[in-house]
Order: structure tokens, then sequence, then C-alpha cells
């Protein structure tokens, strides 16, 4: 008997996203979905993050899982890290999703 193999990974995330939500079960553990809280213009904490890309005064890229994220504004600082989330402080400006 032959298997159904699919090899495409837009499918198989595809997939992976309706049985998540018809499952109700919370995207940022099965999915690895980075979770970006942001209280008002000075504070950004980050969770589910790969690493830190670009570290500037003026803006910060950090890669996860998705996407990259990029935080742009003055006096940017990222205060701690961990292996699981990050705080960074400063001057939010913008925020940018980049594929």
């Amino acid at each position: 008997m032959k298997k159904n193999s699919r090899i495409q990974s837009g499918h198989d995330t595809s997939l992976r996203e309706k049985m998540v939500n018809n499952l109700e079960l919370p995207k940022d553990l099965m999915l690895g979905a980075a979770i970006l809280t942001v209280t008002g213009r000075k504070e950004a904490l980050i969770s589910n993050y790969k690493g830190i890309l670009e570290y500037e005064d003026s803006f910060i890229r950090v890669q996860t899982k998705n996407c990259r994220i990029r935080i742009t504004g003055a006096h940017l600082a990222i205060d701690y890290y961990t292996n699981e989330e990050m705080k960074i402080t400063g001057y939010i400006d913008n925020i940018q999703y980049e594929s």
C-alpha cells in the first residue's frame, strides 16, 4: 500500500492551521507563531523569536519562524533577552512584518 505524502510545505501549513483553528489550540504553541505585545510607544515584548538580525539605536530586526519583525524608532534598546522572549524599549515609531 502506498502512503500519501505531501511535499508542498504551503499545503501542510494550511492543513496544520486548519487543525489548530478547529481544535481551538493555542497558535503560539502549535505553530510557533511569534507573539508581539506592545505597551504604548515605549515597550515591546517579542515571544517565540529565533534570533536578532540587526540591532541599532534606530531599528531592530528580529527573525521569527514565519517572518522578520522590524521595529524602528529612537533610542531603541534590548533590555533583556532569553531563548524565548525579549524586551525592547525606547521610542517606537513603526513596526513592520517582512516576508
